[in-house]
């Protein structure tokens, strides 16, 4: 606690009471010297700070405002009745308002009157204890370099404050490198300490090293920095973590470790792999500085190239261009390796203290050549003979001759060589390429001749110039064939006349002349083409003339004299060389008063009119009913003509497999019954599409029994059928033939006819049944089915005569086949 001196209140009373005797009585005010206080006393509260000392009997109370008691830092100070200033709790230094001396006034007020007798201003200054370690702004830093990182570079800046009073010791600190893991041997950090020029309580830490860094002995570095400051009493500190990592870099070059491959090429081939060699590096593998790079030395004619296998770092040696093994037989290569990365090296030769150490660097400060400590490795390629093409020699030929030569003209003889070293073959010569078949080839000498007349013009021809090729193949395994080029060069003749451009023109009809452009051309060159020669042939004297008669493009001139119309020209055109042709030229005549183009005003009036419509209309819809009809009629189902075995042998064409067609016939047509038959009311006649007519009795009834039904399923049937009753059967059934003929030919007994031959058929059918011997049908196997053993049963045909008579109703053939059948009975 503080009192004030007595004697400085003794002056100050003194010097107020001269001047109260000069003035009368008035209010006191003056400073006093400031109070201390310590921050963050820890109390107890209240304590005495100080006392304020006043000899007045008129002084009975005493008030202080100001900072600490209403302002901030608030209800921190008081003073009591006896004037002591009064400490009711804790005062920060690093307060939030900055406040470091707390500035109040004192006030003595009289008892009785109230009023302010002596007003004093007191300041209480804040003392500073060392309450706050310094701090760093971060707890971790974390940086990368590269391991080609050179000493006395910056690594990572670190920054710390502290808040105490940067005046004292209680704000000053110090950085220092704690601890670093791993521990190194080739490399040594340390640190730089320096303060913030705006910043007094804030300092900078950079982080150094000597020597080298080393990826393959270390990936990362974690150092602990502390920061530690100089209080007096205690000494406060704080850690915080650099991590530094290391980025690999190319310290390490590759090394072959062996090759693999036939180092053997087989001549002209290419995009073969011939060798793979194989390296090692002990950089990161997959990084930039573990990535190999091949180089070729020795390829002067760049037939090889050398490619680094990604997954590997193989590098894979391929031929590029092909190689004659006439040429050479072996390639003598030298291949070098390096990184993808510049390579460096850092090496430290001494340690020195308190500096810089030692240290070897490549290619910073070596006098060596980076190119000479790559690695190199030496390999040979042979080179296989295999069968070599034919070559031709000259590979392109050009031949000038006039065109019209007769076929068969020699053009020339191509040559070609077999470059084989180690055997020699044979070859042929072979046309190729020949589109429109102008030459032939000699396979045994190349000899080239014309196969037809050669025309300039041709559309197969250009620039007067005709291209064809030739093969060379040789008889080697595999046979392999050489190329050559043949261009004929073509001069001209003069075998074509002119033509007219164009042969149809149009003129208007005037009191003046009028003129129409004509052009000729001429699929010859010069001088067997234009300008031409123009000359009108005919009556065309004070008609038509040519403006000029000499030239390619001339004027034909109508006089006025020319009606309107169609009228036919005949102009001869000559070309230089006097070769002329006639051309018909078709001249319109018009009055383009009316219509400003002749074909348009053609063309107008053959316009037709509605009436003309009309009628083209009605045309077409005759037309079109017409063929309706013949469509219709064309459809209906057409009448054929039922066909019968006849008497010489021949059979009619049957197919009954084929579905038929059944019509029922009733029975009111009348038909002839007999006593042994029955029949019902009606029938069917089956007749089968493919021009053959199958009657088949499907209702016909006996006495007591049903007639048997002739069925055709999928079956194979074998029935015994009696010649005797099979010639009965064709008998009757050729005399309802002949009475059906009868009846066909009256048109007024048409349906009639059709009824009865029906039922003559229908009777023949039934007579059937009682002359033949008719066997219960016997299934032998389904139809498409294999069957193991396929002999079918005897047929028993009664076996009739032949009479030598009976060959003169047969053919000559069928007499002949008689003779050799039954020799015994000629």
């Amino acid at each position: 606690m503080k009192t004030l001196p007595v004697s400085l209140l003794l002056v100050l009373f003194t010097w107020t009471v001269c001047a109260w005797a000069d003035r009368g009585r008035q209010k006191r005010a003056w400073i006093i010297e400031s109070f201390t206080i310590e921050e963050e006393n820890p109390g107890p509260f209240p304590y005495k700070l100080g006392k304020i000392e006043l000899e007045s009997s008129y002084l009975v109370r005493y008030q202080l405002k100001g900072q600490g008691v209403e302002l901030e830092p608030t209800d921190i100070l008081s003073i009591d009745k006896e004037g002591y200033v009064l400490v009711h709790g804790k005062v920060d230094f690093e307060n939030k308002q900055g406040i470091k001396v707390l500035r109040l006034t004192f006030e003595a007020k009289d008892k009785s009157t109230n009023e302010v007798d002596t007003r004093l201003g007191v300041h209480i200054q804040i003392l500073d204890v060392n309450d706050h370690a310094p701090k760093f702004h971060e707890s971790v830093y974390e940086v990368t370099v590269d391991e080609s990182h050179s000493q006395g570079k910056t690594v990572m800046t670190v920054l710390a404050s502290d808040e105490d009073d940067s005046r004292t010791n209680n704000g000053t600190f110090d950085l220092t490198i704690k601890s670093v893991t791993p521990t190194p041997d080739n490399v040594k950090f340390y640190i730089q300490q320096q303060k913030d020029a705006n910043q007094q309580q804030q300092q900078f830490g950079a982080i150094y090293f000597n020597g080298c860094l080393n990826y393959e002995k270390a990936q990362k570095y974690t150092i602990l920095v502390e920061a530690k400051d100089k209080g007096e009493k205690i000494q406060l500190s704080s850690t915080s973590t650099v991590i530094i990592n290391i980025l690999d870099k190319n310290n390490n070059l590759p090394e072959f470790s062996g090759k693999t491959g036939s180092g053997k090429v087989k001549e002209r081939e290419t995009g073969v792999e011939v060798l793979r060699l194989q390296v090692t590096d002990k950089d990161t593998r997959g990084s930039e500085a573990w990535k190999a790079k091949y180089t070729i030395h020795g390829d002067k004619k760049e037939q090889f190239k050398i490619e680094t296998d990604p997954d590997t770092n193989d590098g894979i040696l391929t031929v590029v261009k092909q190689m004659d093994y006439e040429e050479q037989t072996y390639q003598n290569l030298s291949i070098s390796v390096q990184n993808e990365l510049p390579y460096f090296s850092c090496k430290v030769k001494k340690q020195v203290e308190n500096a810089k150490w030692e240290v070897d660097v490549i290619p910073q400060n070596s006098g060596m050549s980076v190119e000479n400590l790559y690695n190199t490795i030496p390999v040979t390629i042979y080179v296989e003979d295999v069968n070599d093409p034919p070559v031709f020699i000259p590979p392109v030929k050009h031949v000038h001759i006039m065109e019209n030569i007769a076929a068969g003209t020699s053009l020339t003889t191509f040559t070609a060589k077999d470059m084989d070293g180690s055997h020699i073959n044979t070859f042929k010569f072979v046309k190729g390429e020949d589109i429109d078949g102008w030459i032939t080839v000699d396979a045994k000498t190349g000899r080239v001749s014309t196969n037809k007349i050669l025309d300039r013009e041709s559309l197969f021809g250009i620039n007067s110039t005709y291209r064809a090729t030739l093969y060379a193949v040789d008889d080697g395994v595999p046979p392999l064939t050489g190329t050559g080029t043949l261009f004929i060069h073509l001069n001209d003749q003069n075998d074509n006349v002119p033509m007219l451009e164009v042969n149809t023109v149009n003129m208007c009809l005037d009191t003046d002349p009028t003129e129409a452009i004509i052009t000729a051309v001429d699929l010859d060159l010069p001088p067997y083409s234009s300008p031409f020669n123009y000359e009108l042939l005919g009556d065309v004297k004070d008609k038509w003339r040519v403006e000029p008669t000499h030239g390619t493009t001339v004027s034909l001139v109508k006089e006025h004299s020319v009606y309107s119309g169609h009228h036919l020209l005949q102009i001869k055109i000559s070309d230089q060389q006097g070769l002329s042709s006639i051309q018909n030229l078709s001249v319109t005549v018009c009055d383009c008063s009316i219509a400003h183009n002749c074909h348009v005003r053609m063309t107008r009036m053959a316009q037709m009119g509605p009436a003309a419509a009309w009628i083209v209309v009605l045309t077409v819809l005759i037309f079109i009913a017409m063929c309706l009809m013949v469509l219709l009629i064309s459809c209906k189902a057409p009448k054929k003509k039922i066909e019968m075995d006849d008497d010489i042998g021949r059979l009619i064409k049957t197919n009954t497999e084929n579905p038929g067609t059944d019509c029922v016939v009733p029975s009111s047509i009348g038909i002839q019954k007999t006593d042994s038959f029955n029949v019902n009311t009606s029938f069917k006649l089956s007749t089968n599409v493919n021009s053959s007519h199958e009657l088949t009795s499907r209702t016909v009834m006996h006495k007591t029994r049903e007639a048997p039904q002739l069925v055709f399923p999928n079956q194979m049937f074998i029935r015994s059928i009696d010649r005797s009753s099979t010639r009965s059967y064709r008998d009757n059934f050729k005399r309802s033939s002949i009475r059906s003929s009868a009846f066909y030919g009256n048109a007024a007994y048409v349906s009639n006819s059709l009824a009865v031959i029906i039922n003559m058929k229908l009777l023949a059918l039934q007579t059937r049944d009682e002359e033949f011997v008719v066997y219960e049908p016997h299934c032998y196997m389904d139809e498409g089915q294999a069957m193991e053993n396929a002999e079918l049963d005897a047929l028993s045909i009664p076996e009739n005569d032949f009479h030598p008579e009976m060959l003169s109703n047969l053919d000559n053939r069928f007499c002949h086949l008689a003779i050799i059948s039954r020799p015994d009975l000629m």
